[in-house]
């Protein structure tokens, strides 16, 4: 299953240089509904909330390196199944292709129940959905 990526995982960011490059087959833009990013201390939150979508890309790895790269990208993100220090959490989650029309099931971090309430009551909101800011395509980081 692909990933859905919307922070420093997408392209041309920092963390896609460290853990996906070479390791995937497809990468394209793509967006999620039902989900709405919060800033976070150089890197965002996506938090589950319905009316929401999020701008980012959609991430095939390539067959043989998934494996690793879940476990690699489940270490980077802090997610640890049942863990209550948890920050995000993995969930499977339908993104759209840039055309859309195409649906997707990816997997996508999103910020574990004790972080989302607290973004929720005291968090800043990425009003459009994309943490790269409008027209910047590379390396724009908002905060």
């Amino acid at each position: 299953m692909p990933f859905f990526v919307y922070g420093t995982l997408r392209p041309g960011e920092h963390n896609h240089d460290l853990f996906l490059r070479g390791r995937t087959r497809s990468e394209e833009p793509g967006r999620m509904r039902g989900l709405v990013l919060y800033e976070g201390p150089g890197y965002p939150y996506a938090v589950e909330e319905p009316g929401g979508a999020v701008s980012g890309d959609i991430v095939t790895a390539l067959p043989e390196a998934y494996r690793e790269l879940l476990g690699t990208l489940d270490e980077l993100e802090e997610y640890a199944p049942g863990d209550p220090r948890s920050l995000y959490e993995r969930v499977a989650r339908d993104a759209v292709r840039a055309d859309g029309a195409t649906v997707v099931r990816a997997w996508v971090y999103v910020a574990a129940p004790a972080v989302a309430a607290r973004l929720r009551a005291e968090g800043r909101p990425i009003e459009d959905g994309d943490w790269r800011g409008p027209g910047d395509t590379r390396t724009h980081r908002r905060g």
